[in-house]
């Protein structure tokens, strides 16, 4: 690794599932238990694999790591060193970003994703991606009017416009409310989804800055760090569909999952599938949408790429040389989502009021996090907002209320 790269402050304490009463240790201890055997609910695997299942549901709130056999996988081997450190240990005492992107990746090592059988390359979490989509229509229908009308608006105007762009960009920022690995997706009615209402909860908005960046600069390329399918994919490529034709930009990289992980986190059998979805519906705005997105993608406007890097436990800054570069071709980066953001962080104990730029220092281009809260790490943040949230609502930092839109230029 480039020691460069490293943020050029000293790295506090990763988070842990043994930090008793945390946010940590109930998703270590109740969440994953709960998705492994959601697993087994909502699939036909055999038996067999439903009692591995079973199993690491039971073993992880106090047992130890499994380890993981050789499954064919291309990342089986980069497993095997990061795996190293954490061999004999308890799910709870390794880091926390750790303990959930191994769980995952176990996941598919016990249902055989990589193996040539039965089960190869079954996505035990399509059937969430897929509910999760249809039972947004109602707000992807509204989205989708929405933003044609805004293309019409810029067209005839021969300008783009950056009122709708910030709007597009709020709606990419709470999209990522729904996300799955929460097993909430359907708890929430999307169909009322008001961004105005929203406008108050958002900690930090660099909104007005994102848009200065993104029209001094022509020729514009950006990349976009995806999360998750769903509703919140929908928000992702409206907000592309909108940069690319009003003119702020010329292309668009979505980087993407290689496997499933995260549950609902996109792959790019996701977007294909997303993009058919939106094409085939039976209203107008909805089918254009899924057009316009046909055309960019044939036309390399827009390009769909995946990297292991992104199913990996490793923090943003020991990033492959490789990814690096190619993202230093982008005029912007845009990191969406929670888990993104943990990674940017190195998922560990800042404080709070840390300056964001001096942490994200070791990225080749001009950033922008777009995350809502749900977990227990965070920078940038004002002090008197602190003494605020602590009063007004004392689970901000994870029940997915608040959020941040924080521009590294």
């Amino acid at each position: 690794m480039n020691k460069s790269q490293i943020p050029n402050l000293p790295l506090p304490a990763s988070l842990v599932g043994s930090d008793v009463g945390s946010f940590t240790e109930y998703t270590v201890t109740q969440r994953m238990p709960d998705i492994a055997r959601r697993v087994i609910i909502e699939n036909k695997f055999s038996t067999e694999i439903n009692q591995s299942l079973e199993k690491l549901a039971v073993e992880i709130s106090s047992g130890y790591l499994q380890p993981l056999t050789n499954d064919a996988g291309r990342d089986f081997c980069h497993w095997e060193k990061y795996l190293q450190p954490y061999r004999n240990q308890r799910w709870v005492d390794v880091p926390w970003f750790f303990a959930e992107t191994y769980f995952y990746r176990l996941i598919l090592n016990i249902t055989n994703y990589f193996q040539h059988e039965e089960w190869q390359n079954v996505d035990p979490f399509s059937l969430q991606k897929s509910q999760g989509l249809e039972t947004s229509i109602k707000a992807i229908i509204s989205l989708c009017t929405q933003v044609e009308q805004w293309l019409d608006e810029s067209i005839k105007k021969g300008i783009p416009s950056k009122s709708s762009l910030i709007a597009l960009l709020y709606f990419a920022l709470w999209g990522n409310r729904v996300d799955l690995s929460l097993w909430s997706a359907f708890e929430n009615d999307r169909s009322n989804f008001d961004i105005q209402t929203q406008l108050s909860n958002i900690l930090v908005d660099d909104t007005f800055a994102l848009t200065k960046l993104l029209t001094k600069t022509q020729n514009n390329r950006i990349d976009f760090v995806i999360d998750n399918a769903g509703f919140e994919l929908v928000c992702d490529l409206c907000l592309v569909d909108f940069l690319l034709g009003s003119g702020f930009v010329n292309q668009v990289y979505l980087h993407l999952k290689p496997h499933p992980t995260f549950v609902s986190d996109a792959m790019i059998k996701d977007v294909l599938y997303t993009q058919y979805f939106l094409a085939q519906s039976s209203h107008l705005q909805v089918q254009s949408l899924g057009t316009r997105l046909t055309e960019n993608l044939a036309s390399g406007k827009l390009v769909l790429t995946e990297d292991y890097f992104w199913t990996s436990p490793l923090p943003f800054w020991e990033i492959p040389t490789s990814l690096k570069d190619e993202l230093a071709k982008s005029n912007l980066i845009v990191v969406k989502g929670d888990a993104n953001y943990r990674r940017l962080l190195g998922d560990r104990n800042w404080d709070f009021t840390t300056n964001f730029a001096d942490i994200v220092s070791y990225l080749p281009a001009p950033l922008v996090a777009l995350r809502t809260l749900k977990s227990e790490v965070a920078a940038g943040l004002k002090a008197e907002v602190l003494e605020e949230l602590a009063i007004a609502d004392p689970k901000w930092l994870t029940n997915g209320q608040w959020g941040v839109i924080q521009l590294v230029d």
